[in-house]
This record gives C-alpha cells, structure tokens and sequence, in this order.
C-alpha cells in the first residue's frame, strides 16, 4: 500500500483498552459510593447495554446524558438493584472523572505506533467525549504521536457519519486515496470509512464473522502486513 501518507485510528477498543479500564473505574467508584455490587455480574449486564447505547448515540437517537445515567439505571434494574437517582448521577459523573485514570493499552499499541510515525502521518477520528478522550490519550503517553484528532462533539455528528471523516480528512490536509482507517466496530469504524471511499482495516478483537473482503487483523503488529 505504497500510496498511504495519512493513517487514521478510532481510540476505544483499538488502541486504549476500553474494557479494562472501565472495569478498573467501576470497581474503584463502587468502592468510593460504598455501594456493594458484584463487579463481574454488573460488568456481564452493563457491557452489552453500554454497546446499545453507544448505537443509539451514534443514531443521534439518544442524548450524552441519557446515555450516561440510564447505561447504570438499566443495568442496576436488570441486576434488581435499588440505587436512587442522585446516587447514579454521581455515580455517572465519578465515571467520567476517574476514567483516564487507568490507562491500559492493547498489547503492541506502542511498538506499531512506533513503527507508524516515521512513515506515515497519524490521525485519531473517535465518538468519545472530546474532554475524556484527551485525558485518555494524554495520561496513556499516546498523544504525542498523533497529528490531528476529531471527535463527535467537535463535529456535530458521530461514525459512521460521512461529515466526521470528511471533517478528519480536511483536518489532515489529507484524501480518501492516500489514507486509511484503523478500528475495531465494524458499522462505526469500517463501513462509515468505505462509504466515503475511504479505505479500512478491521481491527477483530472481538473475534466477530467479518466480511471476507475486508482488510482484517487480530493484533495490532499484523498492521505491518498492510503498512
């Protein structure tokens, strides 16, 4: 793929270790409210609802703030679990808070980010919260590596919205001919980019049926196959 100058990287669940550290943050504020919950019970019926919910974001068919409070109400309640609604408020904005405090990455994240950044110029197009992510990227000591970074808040619109990338190609002085996307959600990350034309690699941690024709990997250092 000799004609690739602009790689562009989702951040959650590609590179930064969503599942961990939301783990790590969930045990950490459960202990600070002083509220007894069995992390892995909560974790098994929280995960799949965030998943929705984050679907529905994207969809512009829920607000941020909808999906912060009722991603824990619908979980506590599946759980049979009473917890008022000033104690998940709380609870919502601890999360935000102590998010970027854990800061797992995937394995091999830095040593292909290293492999990267001599020959290509390196972008980030996320849905995350603009504020989050930052911190996220900052703390994780990632953030020097990247040359441009577009989130949904400063758009307007999330993945797999056209206007995102065309805002993160502007943004990059860069084309859908000489770039291409890197993530790991296949309706967000793979067929937002092939819908403008711009190329994509799937990045399959979740082991999921993907498409033959698209461009696949399981671990972060199989990009040196492509790049």
């Amino acid at each position: 793929m000799t004609n690739i100058k602009h790689i562009f990287f989702d951040l959650d669940h590609t590179l930064w270790d969503f599942d961990k550290n939301s783990a790590l943050t969930f045990d950490f504020i459960f202990k600070k409210n002083d509220l007894q919950v069995d992390l892995p019970q909560f974790l098994e019926v929280y995960q799949p609802l965030n998943l929705q919910f984050w679907k529905l974001y994207r969809e512009e068919k829920v607000s941020k703030e909808h999906l912060r409070f009722y991603r824990l109400k619908d979980t506590f309640d599946a759980l049979n679990i009473e917890v008022e609604a000033e104690v998940i408020n709380q609870l919502s904005d601890d999360y935000i808070d102590n998010l970027s405090n854990h800061n797992h990455l995937f394995e091999g994240t830095l040593e292909i980010l290293d492999y990267l950044k001599p020959k290509y110029q390196l972008h980030i197009i996320t849905n995350g919260f603009e504020a989050v992510q930052h911190h996220k990227m900052k703390k994780a000591n990632i953030i020097q590596y990247f040359d441009t970074i577009t989130n949904s808040e400063m758009v307007g619109v999330k993945k797999p919205n056209p206007k995102i990338f065309n805002h993160a190609l502007d943004l990059a002085n860069a084309k859908t001919s000489n770039s291409i996307m890197i993530g790991d959600n296949y309706e967000a990350d793979i067929l937002g980019a092939l819908n403008i034309g711009l190329d994509a690699i799937c990045y399959n941690y979740h082991n999921e049926k993907i498409d033959q024709s698209i461009k696949t990997i399981n671990h972060l250092l199989e990009i040196k196959t492509y790049l």
